[in-house]
Formats: C-alpha cells, structure tokens, sequence
C-alpha cells in the first residue's frame, strides 16, 4: 500500500460528499421537523419498501431497539429458541424483554441455526424462534416455517445483515412473522444509526409504530407501554442518499468477494463460505475459516493482520453463550453447541466495503499467502 500507516477496517461506511447532504440538512432546518415520522421519515420507508420488495416497514433508531418491539409487538413469553453464533444483540434483546434465550447449534454449511436441532430444544415454554442470516446468507426458511407451524411458534428473524437478499420467492424479509434490519453504521447499507422491522400487513405496522413512540395511538391516548425507537430526520435523509448509491456498492462488494475467492482457492488451510451467487448474498461480510493445517492458529493470524494495518474481526467470538449472562444456561454448554463452538474457534472476516482497492485487497491477500 501507498500509506503503510493506513488502517483497514472489517467494513466502513460510504460516505457521500458533503455537498449532497447539505440539501437535504437544509431542508430539514426549513421544515422544523427534526423527528416524530417527518416527511424524510416517511420517504424512506416508502423507498425502502420499493426497492426491497416488501410491503411495510416501521423505521427504528437502531436495530437493537427494534429487535426489542417486534418481541413485544408479537407478545413473546416463556423461551425462544435462537442461535449463539451472532452478535450479542440477538439474545440481549431476549433479556431485555424477560424472555430466556434457549440456544441450539448452527449448520456446519451455512453457519445459521440448524433447523435438525430445533425440534429436540422445544418445551411447554418455547413460544418463538429467532434465527438470524448469518452474514446475509439466508436460513432455511421453508423448514423453519414448518417447525414453527407444527408447534405454533412465531418466527422473527434477526435479518441485521440481509438488507436485499433475495431468493428465488423474492425478499428474504417477507419470512418469518417479522424480519428485523440493521442500519448501523457498518452495515450494507446504512442510515448512521438505524433499523426496521418488516410486517406482513398494516395493522401489525400500525401497532409497532405505536411501540416505537411510547405507545401513543394519538395526542392523549397511550396504548401499550411503549419505547423511544423512533428514526430521526437527519438519519432518514442519509438513508435516503445512501439508497441512491446502493447498487454500485453491492456491485464492488461482489468484485472484493470474487477477487477473495479466486485468490484464496489455492492457499492450504483457508476455507471460504459457499458462494450463494448474486442477489442470494448481499457480500456483507466475507468470513473466512482458518483450519489446522494452516500454518499458523486463527488467533495467530489475527495478530499478524492487527499488526500490519488490516483489522479483521472475529465475528462471531466468543459465542454469545460464552457470555456470564447466558454461560450458566443449560443450551449453552459447550457440548450443547460443538459447530458454532468450532467456528467460532477458526473465523476470521476480512475487510469488504465499496472504496477497498486493488491494491489494499492484494496487499491482505499477500498477508494471507505468506
């Protein structure tokens, strides 16, 4: 690289000019609407809706507060079964809402919640699964749906990282009984901070704008007890911009995740993910799994990137139920959970965002072969 002080992170926002987000600042400033479902609010929604292929959408501050009221939306109780191999948001918003996450492990293949394990973790208290795409690659909805249906379970998924993954029957967000997004700044697509939950139809939408807004159904009448998850104008007219570039950025992801794969096929030791092909994979993350016949351990070439400029993550370690809220929990015995334990031991993800060059991915690539 030109600047051998450079740092290069797992994923960085992009970033428009200044210049193209002055105006919609200043339209802010000249409506006097900064929050409360202003008019950049409502747009966003509607574009998002559009362009994902699903018919409502309720904005939220953060993906956490919005994995939160869908639990409350839908009124889970008792244990849900969920997955240890994610971000701690996932079982924290289960704690959140007295819920006691019920852990299971996950598919060797796809890294998601293993649908052959579900049946086995399911009481008299289990009222929901929430399985999350990992890395945006889609769960096996179909048999998820069938398990849930068999025992009159809810499904929400945690799709923080799915933002425009189809399938071949569309958005994968119209799965489940709501599919909850992340627009955090590291995210595909982002809003700085922000999230969404995704419903089937109008009146559950109408219920979860209420949450979002403390429970106000108008100026004197609250009707739940309800939380501040409400997305701001200035977090609205970003996502608006942010839409705009949003197919050049999954384009040049695509090129990074291509130009990974084809360089790392011959290199003993490191294992890629499945290709799920465009569309299928919004190349979110590009996680990779360091095996023992590499020549150096995971952690090991961690370091070796840390030191060189290349921060990598390891997404996800420790497990979630390695955690001292969860580890005590019977699902989350090591021997409970032996593939996510696995993995979690081996993965490292390598940076992917629109603006990596050639030169910085050969120069990780070179990291990596030697």
């Amino acid at each position: 690289m030109d600047d051998p002080q450079k740092t290069i992170y797992v994923t960085q926002p992009l970033l428009p000019a200044l210049d193209e987000f002055v105006p919609y600042l200043e339209q802010i400033w000249a409506n006097k609407w900064l929050t409360n479902d202003g008019p950049f609010h409502r747009q966003l929604e509607q574009a998002l809706n559009e362009y994902l292929g699903v018919k409502h959408l309720a904005l939220f501050a953060n993906g956490t507060l919005a994995l939160i009221t869908a639990l409350q939306a839908l009124r889970i109780t008792g244990e849900v079964i969920t997955t240890p191999y994610s971000f701690v948001a996932t079982a924290h918003s289960l704690l959140w809402n007295g819920i006691k996450p019920v852990f299971v492990d996950i598919d060797p293949v796809t890294l998601n919640l293993d649908p052959e394990k579900i049946a086995a973790a399911i009481t008299p208290q289990t009222t929901a699964i929430m399985p999350v795409h990992c890395y945006g690659h889609p769960c096996d909805v179909e048999r998820i749906q069938q398990i849930a249906d068999n025992y009159g379970l809810k499904v929400i998924y945690d799709a923080a990282h799915a933002f425009a993954v189809q399938r071949h029957d569309g958005s994968v967000l119209n799965h489940g009984d709501l599919s909850v997004l992340s627009f955090h700044a590291t995210k595909v697509f982002n809003t700085f901070e922000g999230g969404a939950i995704i419903c089937h139809d109008a009146k559950t939408k109408q219920h979860i704008d209420y949450l979002k807004n403390f429970g106000f159904e108008d100026e004197k009448t609250v009707v739940a007890p309800g939380i501040n998850g409400k997305m701001s104008e200035i977090n609205s007219a970003f996502g608006l911009l942010q839409l705009k570039g949003i197919d050049a950025a999954l384009l040049q992801r695509r090129s990074i995740d291509a130009r990974y794969r084809t360089e790392l096929a011959a290199v003993d030791g490191i294992v890629c993910l499945p290709d799920k092909g465009e569309r299928i994979s919004n190349y979110s993350y590009f996680p990779i799994l360091v095996q023992p016949d590499y020549p150096m351990s995971r952690d090991a070439l961690y370091q070796k990137l840390h030191d060189n400029g290349i921060h990598a993550r390891r997404y996800f370690y420790p497990l979630i139920s390695d955690f001292p809220m969860y580890r005590s929990m019977p699902s989350a015995a090591p021997e409970n959970l032996p593939v996510a334990r696995r993995v979690a031991e081996q993965v490292i993800c390598l940076p992917i965002y629109p603006g990596l060059s050639d030169e910085e991915v050969d120069f990780i690539l070179g990291l990596l072969k030697h």
